[in-house]
This record gives structure tokens, sequence and C-alpha cells, in this order.
């Protein structure tokens, strides 16, 4: 008996049930090529340099604070992008300049500045060496004087020899124009939409200018003629040898100037890795189940093949062969759609702005070739497993035992499904006792070993299920009444069939709901927190006058300007340690000021203390960090600089208003923009305040503050469509698979008197019956991970908008029904 001739016959005979398998594992493909294709990418991601383009070499500071881990040879050190730039010593221009080969060093810095209602991005003129910008007139800026572009000049009506009032970081002052230029291509690269123009200073101004004096962002070399970028390379990291300065060459100096790479790296890597291994898992977990409904639908001809003397080790061949027969196939074809879901991920994620412009999709053969490996291998794998039983049954007993469904589950199988069950309900209690990231990350474990436990105990659990959801049928009438009574005879069958629904309504249900919550909590203590009758913003940062602006206007009572950043800090020990990215709000004035406009809702402490080197927290970070009122937090500045600031309260509003709360002095210096980007005004009119910049309530504050999270929705929303429609097509195909395979026992219900319309509201009954099941118990899956983890998040029950949720449970149910009514009708059809 030759096995492969075996297989393609059955593959012939049984097109039905070898389709669902097909399409089962070109899904696990689809799933595995895009995800793999994101997380290659973000391996490999970079962008030209533009700026630094006919710079060869760029020495600037590391900009990843890490995260060490082990010892010895089990050292590891995981980055984490800062988030600002960090600088370096101006003076290290001087020493690469001296290094042979080296023709010249330019000390760049980039910044913004204000002139009148303008917003400029402002450089040293030296960069002019590197950019391609030049003068049209007038001569090069020196001190007290600045170089403005003809978009600039125009819009403020400037020429050469004027004066005019610009404000840096470093105040407001008078600058004579010394001249006008052309901004070359490396000064309009990546300019911001804010910018409505360029202005450059002199060399020796610009860094104190720019709020951080004595540092610069990179020290851009030049080459002296004939002489190679490798050895100018090694001879400019020789001279700054101890600086700490990393020499950068080729694509590595757009990392430089695109401060979004890093950022967009962890992005892809988050999806590609994170939720890419939890949707592999999930796809490999639902394919394998298609595969061994497949083989056990199958159990009668595996009975005949051994009651006519096949070996077991023949019917095992067999399986195998037919893996091999239709998982390579599936795997390759699967990839050309999966390449196609990451081209339109990547591309979405470019659009709103998540990946720089000039970041590529990087596709890769390996990623490919995993999908189609993991297709084969898990259609080999549960095809041995499903295929053990028929192979090991004596051969008289084959054929009766494939008559009845087998009523006790493997004790393997059911150790397993209850070690995950407890590990389950130990994870909900430790999620429970968390805070922030802990919470979260909790949960995510949570959902996964509560999923691993239904497929498990898939048998057990619908079992129970059908006789709890049956009892309603079993007075619905003659249909109703059966559709409860196969499944409570089918529990392996209806299990096959509820574990998908479980699964798209658990994981669509988690993502999309965990990000609601945050999002509602948020917007709930933006405005129970802003006290302020007035809040003014403006895209570029405010001018550096505005809060004495804002204070002298008539009927104002406090003006708290507040700079918006992020600091860096690290929470847990040992191999559970990591930097927490902290929202900070940098504030002037005292915490009586911030408390007038500002109701953080203080749990400890005292804001009257807040000042310089001294901090308030929000309750979750200080449970992370492990910190209360009188502790020194560590944390990294926004520029990596390490401060250990006293913390004098601690308070709950900080989802929504910012996790630290600081001086704004302790920020200076270590931010790209010294403008305010938020002011909180209490008295005045809005119209008295209109000429400082956009106004607004707290209300409208907050809905604008919805609108910047929109990124982040639309990635949950992402993944849950990915991972909850891969579910709803494997629910869908697992109950396709089921109906086809029933039409001998649908033909004798015919035989036996039952009309073809009791036999189709039968199959509805049992549609309805799989979608109740596995709404139910997704919905617990859901709820047991979300309701701990929002309580350690938001210190609130989760927020479930209803529309969403009923659209939901409004698709399971439709996709089940359409899944047994269409093919059932199809087989009825050809029975009439």
């Amino acid at each position: 008996m030759r096995t492969t001739g075996l297989a393609r016959a059955a593959v012939r005979a049984k097109p039905a049930s070898f389709a669902g398998t097909f399409v089962a594992l070109l899904m696990s493909a689809l799933i595995v090529a895009a995800t793999g294709t994101l997380l290659m990418t973000s391996l490999t991601a970079s962008v030209p340099p533009e700026r630094y383009a006919n710079a060869p070499v760029v020495a600037a500071a590391d900009q990843n604070e890490y995260v060490v881990t082990g010892t010895g040879e089990d050292r590891e050190a995981e980055p984490v992008p800062l988030p600002d730039t960090a600088r370096v010593d101006a003076g290290l221009a001087a020493q690469a300049a001296q290094a042979p080969g080296v023709a010249d060093a330019v000390a760049d810095v980039t910044f913004p500045v204000r002139a009148g209602g303008d917003a400029l991005t402002a450089h040293g003129w030296g960069s002019h060496a590197f950019t391609g910008s030049a003068l049209t007139s007038g001569d090069a800026p020196g001190a007290g004087e600045v170089v403005l572009d003809a978009t600039a000049a125009d819009a403020a009506g400037l020429a050469v020899g004027d004066t005019v009032a610009m404000q840096t970081a470093a105040g407001q002052r008078d600058f004579r124009v010394a001249g006008l230029a052309e901004a070359g291509p490396g000064d309009t690269a990546r300019t911001t939409e804010a910018a409505a123009g360029t202005a450059w200073f002199a060399d020796t101004e610009a860094p104190a200018l720019a709020g951080h004096p004595g540092t610069a962002d990179a020290v851009a070399v030049l080459a002296e003629p004939g002489t190679g970028t490798g050895a100018l390379a090694a001879s400019v990291q020789e001279a700054l040898a101890g600086s700490g300065a990393q020499v950068l060459v080729g694509d590595d100096r757009g990392a430089v100037e695109e401060r979004g790479l890093a950022t967009a790296k962890q992005t892809l890597f988050g999806i590609g890795g994170s939720f890419g291994g939890i949707a592999a898992i999930v796809a490999v977990f639902t394919a394998a189940g298609t595969v061994a409904l497949s083989v056990s639908q199958r159990a009668r001809e595996f009975a005949l093949l051994r009651a006519v003397g096949a070996t077991p080790r023949q019917i095992r061949r067999a399986v195998a062969a037919e893996a091999v027969l239709v998982a390579p196939l599936a795997g390759i074809l699967g990839t050309l759609p999966g390449l196609g879901l990451a081209h339109w991920w990547f591309g979405q994620l470019q659009d709103r702005g998540a990946i720089p412009e000039g970041v590529q999709l990087e596709v890769s053969v390996f990623p490919l070739l995993a999908a189609v490996a993991v297709g084969l291998l898990t259609a080999l794998g549960a095809g041995w497993m499903a295929g053990r039983r028929p192979a090991r049954t004596k051969p008289g007993q084959a054929l009766s035992e494939a008559s009845v469904e087998r009523l006790r589950p493997g004790k393997v199988r059911t150790l397993l499904g209850l070690a995950a069950l407890a590990g389950g309900a130990s994870l909900t209690g430790v999620s429970a006792s968390s805070t922030g990231d802990d919470a979260a990350g909790a949960a995510l474990g949570v959902v996964m070993l509560f999923m691993l436990a239904v497929g498990l105990l898939g048998p057990l659990i619908a079992r129970v299920a059908a006789g709890l959801f049956g009892l309603p049928l079993r007075g619905a009438g003659a249909s109703a009444s059966l559709a409860a009574a196969n499944s409570r005879t089918n529990a392996r069958r209806l299990a096959s069939a509820t574990t998908p629904v479980v699964l798209a309504m658990a994981f669509a249900s988690t993502l999309v709901f965990m990000h609601s919550s945050e999002n509602h909590a948020a917007d709930e203590q933006v405005r129970a927190g802003i006290t302020a009758d007035h809040v003014i913003t403006d895209p570029a940062g405010l001018p550096v006058d505005t809060v004495e602006r804002a204070a002298g206007t008539p009927g104002v009572d406090g003006a708290v300007g507040v700079l918006s950043t992020q600091v860096l800090v690290p929470v847990g020990s040992g191999e559970f340690s990591s930097l927490s990215g902290a929202g900070t709000q940098g504030i002037t004035g005292s915490g009586a000021e911030l408390a007038q406009v500002q109701d953080l809702d203080v749990r400890d402490g005292d804001l009257d203390r807040l000042g310089e080197g001294r901090i308030a927290i929000d309750r979750t970070l200080a449970a992370s960090a492990e910190v209360g009122v009188g502790d020194e937090l560590a944390m990294f500045l926004p520029d990596g600089t390490e401060a250990s600031p006293e913390v004098v309260a601690v308070y709950g509003n900080g989802l929504g208003l910012g996790t630290v709360t600081m001086d704004r002095a302790d920020l200076d210096g270590h931010v790209t923009s010294g403008f305010d980007s938020t002011l909180l005004v209490s008295g005045g009119s809005a119209e008295a305040l209109a000429g400082l910049g956009d106004v607004t309530d707290a209300s409208g504050y907050a809905t604008a503050q919805n609108g910047e999270a929109a990124l982040g929705a639309w990635m949950n929303a992402a993944m849950a469509a990915v991972l909850g429609g891969f579910a709803a097509v494997a629910a869908v195909n697992t109950l396709v698979m089921m109906v086809l395979d029933r039409r001998r026992e649908l033909g004798s219900l015919r035989l036996l008197g039952a009309t073809r319309l009791q036999v189709l509201k039968m199959l509805r009954w049992e549609g309805l019956l799989v979608a109740a099941i596995g709404v139910v118990l997704g919905s617990a899956i859901a709820a047991a991970t979300l309701f701990p983890m929002m309580q350690g998040v938001t210190g609130a029950a989760p927020y479930v908008p209803p529309l969403v949720y009923g659209s939901f449970v409004a698709a399971a149910v439709g996709l089940s029904l359409a899944a047994v009514a269409v093919p059932g009708r199809a087989v009825l059809r050809r029975r009439s």
C-alpha cells in the first residue's frame, strides 16, 4: 500500500475536508508572513541622511538609554530610545577638526525660535558648509546678528540692516539682520510644518540661544579631497576616543536627524514581534485544531484501512503525506496576501506619522520561508497527534470506535488544560494587585492561558455549555431540541466550532476595550483635572512671554505654563527591570499656583513643596517604582541626563494630566523646544486672551487630547481586526467543514421524515448555540483580563462602548448562522 497514493486518493475523495485544512494553513501563513515582514523591517529599518548627506562622518551622542540585566556571559543591554535629543560637547568639533583627513568639523545645532507671530527653524551658520545654504545678500551673522531666508524675511517685512525681536529658549532679544540666504537641501530637509522659515545665528551664540550652552546636536565632519569615508571615520574615532560620542557613517547618520526612527522601530517590533508572536501562536493553534478536525472526520476511513490490514505505521505515514501534499502549497499561497497585508499595514502607519517617510518595508525571504515551514510543521504535528488513536486501535475494534464519539478526554490533555486554567486564575490575581505596565503585562498572560485552557478542555467545556445553553432549546420545538441533543452528543465537534469564536471574541474585546478604557479614563481625568477657565495652545509652542502677558490681562487670577515631554523611570528589579516612559508636565510657577488651574487629586503629600529638585508623581508610577513621599525617584531627563528629585506628592489624575509633574526650570537645557506647549488660565475672558494662541476650555482640550490618541486606537483596532478576522475565518471554515461532513447524518434525518426546513432550522439553532457559547466564554475571558488590568492602570472598571460590543456579538452570530446555513442548503439540495 503506497501511502502517497493513499493520501492523494483521500484528497480527491474528501475535497471539502482538505479544503478546510488548506484555508486554515493558508491563513496561518498569511499571519506569520505579514507580522514576520514587519518584524524584519523593525530590525533593519533605516533612513537615508538628508541634512547630513554631504557630511560623510557625523559624531553624535548615543540616543538610547539601556536596561541591563544578567551578569557575565548572560549580561544583556536592551536599548530604550530617549524622549529627546542627547547632545555632545560642542568642543568636540575642534578636536575632530585636528584629525588627519578632516577638512572641517562643524558643531551643528537645530532649535525653534519665534519672530513676531511666526515660528522659525534655527541653526548655527557654520552648517551651511554641508547643507548647501548660501547668502544672497549681506554677510554671515556675528554676535547679536541673524541671517533669514526669503520666506521669513518677506513674512516679517525685513531687509538687511533691520532689527528683529526674536524669542528663543534664552529669552527675547533684538537681532540685526546681517544677511539674507537661500536655504539649501540640508536645511529644508524634514522642516516641520509649523516652521514658517529658517534663521541662522553665529556659531558662538547658537547653543546658548537653543537653551543648552556648550553642547551641540551633532558634529558634522567634512573630508579633505582624496580621503575615503572609512579612513575619515577611523581618524575621527581616534581623535574623539573617550568622549562618549558615536562616530557614524552611511544611513546611521539619518538616525541622528530623524528622531522618529527609533520609536518607529519599536512600534514595528511591537507589532511584528510581540503581537506577531501572539498572532502566530493563535494561528498555529487554530490551524492545528482544523487539521486535527480533518483527521478525526475521517476516523471511519482509517478504521476501514486498519480492518483490511493497514499497519499503524502506514496510517501515520498516510497522514504525514496528506500534510506534505496540502501544507506547502497553502503556505506558499498564503505568503502572497501576507505580503499585501504587511504593505497595507506599513503604509497606514506611515500615513499616520508613526513611521518616517524615508523608511522602506523590508521584504525578505526569511519570513516567507518561516511561514511555509510553520504551516508544514503544524500540519505534521497536528496530524500525528490526531492520527495516533486510529493508528493504535486494533483492527477488530476500529470500526466500532469510529462510529461513536469518545467521551473521555485524554489524561495528559486534561491535566494540561487544568494547569492552564489554574495559571490564568493565578495571573488574574497578580494583575489585580499590580499597577501600570505590570498589570498590562500580567493581563496578556491571562488571556493566553485562558485561551489555552479552552482549547485543551474544549470537549468538557462544550459538554457542560451544551447542557446549560441547551436547556432553553428543549422547549423551543423539535428542531431546537434536536440541535441541543446533537450538541451534547457531539461535544468534540461543538468544541471545534466554538473555540475560534471564543478566540475572536476574547482577543478582539481585550485589544479594543483596553484602549477604549484607557482613553475614557484619561478623558475623565482631563475634564476633572483641568479647573482652569481657559486653555491656550499653539502647535509651534507658546512665546516665552505668554505667561506674563496672560497674567497681566484684566480679570485673570492666575496663569501657569506647561511644557509637555517625557522622562524615563527605572521600574522593577533584576530580570524584570525596565525603563518606563512617563508623560511629564513641567510647570512655571509654584504648586499653589498650579492648584488654581489643575486638580491633580493629591492622595499623599503637598503640592506646595513643588519646586526645583522636587516633583509630584502619579499613584501608578509610585507603585511601579516603589517610591513614596519623601523618597528620591531615579530618572532620566528627556535628553538622558540622570536625576534623582525628591517626591513631595502622589496624585491620582496622572493618566490624563501627566505621570510626573515637575518644575519647568528642571527641564531647561534638556529639551529641544524651550517653548511651553500649553497655558492654563484662571479668570479673564476668551476674547481678551485670543491674541496669545488658540483658546479653548477643559472640554475642548480633552477632545483635542483624544484626537491625539487616535493612532493608538487605530493600532489596537487594526490588531484586533487582524486577529479577530483570522479567528472569524477559522470559525466559518470549521463550521463549513463540519456541516459538509454531516451529509450522511442530514440525509438520514430526511429519510426519517424530517422536512428540509426542519433540518435547516436545526442547523440554525446549532449555529446560534455555537455563537452563544463562543460569545459568553470569549466575553468572560476578556472580562477576566480587563477588569484587573484596568483597576491597576486606571483605577476604574473597563469602559465597553455598547455599540462596539454589540457589533462583535452580531458578527459572531451572523457568521455562525451563515457558516451553517449556506453549506447546509447545498447539502440538502443535493440530497433532495
